[in-house]
């Protein structure tokens, strides 16, 4: 797995920066987020660093696959794959991508609007 030394994911995914998980698998980690915005937020993230969404390459399907199935547990363990939920992937500093390191955010636990506003 590659890693960025200066990532705070990647220094969450190696247990060097405490973070409450949700989920672990050998692919990926789901932790909540720490300014959540709804009742369940979760942020998914791979164990592999790729910088965010726009630089996925086809090599890195396996992450992607494992992403969303993981996402689908995470569901499941919040108690929301009933009642709905969603997933998000910000991109670039003006949607609001704080962190260099692809992430999926699970929100859910409330009614969502759409569009979001």
């Amino acid at each position: 797995m590659s890693r960025s030394p200066d990532c705070l994911f990647c220094k969450i995914v190696a247990g060097e920066i405490p973070a409450e998980m949700v989920y672990s698998d050998d692919l990926v980690v789901a932790f909540r987020d720490i300014a959540p915005v709804a009742p369940t937020h979760v942020l998914i993230v791979p164990r592999h660093h790729i910088d965010d969404a726009a630089a996925i390459e086809l090599t890195d399907s396996p992450n992607l696959v494992a992403l969303l199935t993981a996402a689908q547990h995470v569901a499941v363990i919040e108690n929301v794959a009933d009642s709905g939920y969603r997933l998000v992937f910000n991109v670039g500093d003006a949607a609001g991508n704080t962190v260099p390191h692809l992430h999926l955010h699970l929100v859910g636990g409330r009614e969502l609007e759409w569009p979001p506003g």
